[in-house]
């Protein structure tokens, strides 16, 4: 849902996103690639749709996948690449007279807070254009933002820079906002003398210089403004992203003992008083309840953890499983759509799926219920207080009786009533052995 305006201006965002992304080395267009487990494109929007009152974005032929990630939103198609100035203008018609900011979808690291500062840049008297800049230690190939008196009068590329132009430390990070009639007519104005025969949007700067604008360069951190354009550097926003999910997790609450070992997604919600080991792993849709203890090398997904639970060490804990209050899964143990009840445990090498476990049941080491026959999958329901001996086998669908006991090495295929004990094994046989051990 794109903002509602508190404001006489509209703003409008609109998201450069046609691009393959071809030094990916990856058959998915660039905007796809995930950080934190979400789609780049969808980790931009979360932030544009806080501060914009409308958003289009522009992609190139063949990309329904990626239109649909980007729903509810204006979508307008490129088809020819022939640059971003001449992507900006294919959502030319949808810009409106208000203001208007061009952002690239491999930007994705770009905050709300951010955002919204160049918005009220811009919204400054005598101010005609507004781009993001970012101050780079090793500016590497961006170009150079040239100021004077506090406003930009030109941008050089590096291949055109001068070795003093070349020192200079302030870079433009390719986002730039305007007014959207002034944006219109710039965008026509553009022409493609270069060696790709392709329009830049960035020429806009020195149309608009040219026409005595005053144009000025808002500072935003590198990290926040580094773009994507291969696996390496997307493997660095993924740092940065994780280092983000992890202080606001810390700053809520949260014990870390060796924060740098954690990953999260993007969606990860973890309560206060929760603690962490090293060399855990969050997928998307993991809810976390105050007073849990995660133990180290354990991965979760698709669940939900509730209070002062102990999960781990090596478990895992895959989609659609609840695991109950004060209830223990330990060291590789699997749980798979289960529901493990209160102050269950199942604390031992066990695969439990498409299970429901009672309150105080106890799960022995090696146990495993068998869910699938080959086509369907069935369920096993294991009452309150039941004790579960060591390598045992539920063959579901079953129902295991509140109160009953499973012997150890049983083969469970038959319902057990509440209190009853269940043998499902061979009897021992002992026989005289006249065999002679050689050594």
């Amino acid at each position: 849902m794109h903002k509602l305006s508190n404001s006489t201006t509209e703003t409008v965002a609109v998201i450069l996103a046609a691009g393959m992304g071809t030094r990916m080395k990856s058959s998915k267009p660039k905007a796809m690639h995930p950080i934190a487990g979400l789609p780049m494109i969808r980790l931009l929007l979360n932030q544009v749709e806080k501060v914009f009152d409308r958003i289009i974005v522009v992609l190139g032929p063949h990309m329904e996948t990626l239109a649909d990630l980007v729903k509810p939103h204006q979508v307008v198609i490129q088809k020819h690449r022939l640059g971003t100035a001449h992507a900006a203008l294919q959502a030319e018609a949808y810009f409106g007279k208000g203001i208007v900011t061009v952002l690239n979808a491999d930007n994705p690291l770009i905050r709300e807070n951010t955002l919204q500062r160049l918005i009220d840049e811009k919204k400054k008297p005598k101010t005609d254009l507004v781009l993001l800049a970012m101050e780079c230690n090793d500016p590497k190939a961006y170009g150079r933002v040239i100021e004077n008196n506090g406003h930009v009068i030109k941008i050089v590329e590096t291949l055109d820079a001068s070795d003093a132009e070349k020192k200079i430390k302030l870079c433009n990070s390719g986002v730039i906002c305007a007014d959207a009639l002034y944006f219109s007519k710039w965008l026509k104005e553009i022409e493609n003398h270069n060696a790709k025969k392709e329009y830049y949007i960035i020429d806009i700067v020195s149309l608009a210089v040219r026409e005595h604008k005053v144009v000025k360069a808002l500072r935003a951190s590198e990290t926040e403004l580094a773009g994507i354009n291969s696996q390496s550097e997307l493997a660095f926003a993924e740092s940065i992203i994780q280092k983000r999910l992890r202080k606001q997790a810390m700053d809520n609450g949260v014990t870390m003992i060796s924060p740098e070992t954690v990953f999260m997604s993007y969606d990860t919600k973890i309560e206060n008083d929760v603690i962490l080991h090293p060399n855990i792993v969050f997928g998307k849709n993991v809810v976390i309840r105050s007073g849990v203890e995660i133990k180290s090398f354990s991965h979760l997904e698709g669940c939900e953890i509730k209070q002062n639970a102990i999960i781990g060490p090596y478990a895992r804990i895959r989609p659609d499983t609840v695991v109950g209050q004060d209830a223990h899964v330990g060291n590789f143990v699997e749980l798979k759509a289960t529901a493990l009840g209160d102050g269950a445990k199942a604390n031992h090498l066990s695969y439990l799926g498409d299970s429901i476990v009672g309150k105080k049941t106890n799960i022995g080491a090696g146990t495993i219920t068998c869910n699938y026959d080959g086509s369907r999958k069935h369920k096993t329901v294991i009452g309150d207080e039941v004790f579960v001996g060591s390598d045992a086998i539920l063959v579901a669908p079953v129902e295991i009786g509140n109160k009953s006991l499973i012997a150890a090495g049983s083969v469970i295929t038959d319902d057990v009533p509440d209190n009853a004990k269940a043998f499902g094994r061979a009897r021992q046989v002992n026989k005289n052995s006249k065999v002679t051990l050689k050594n």
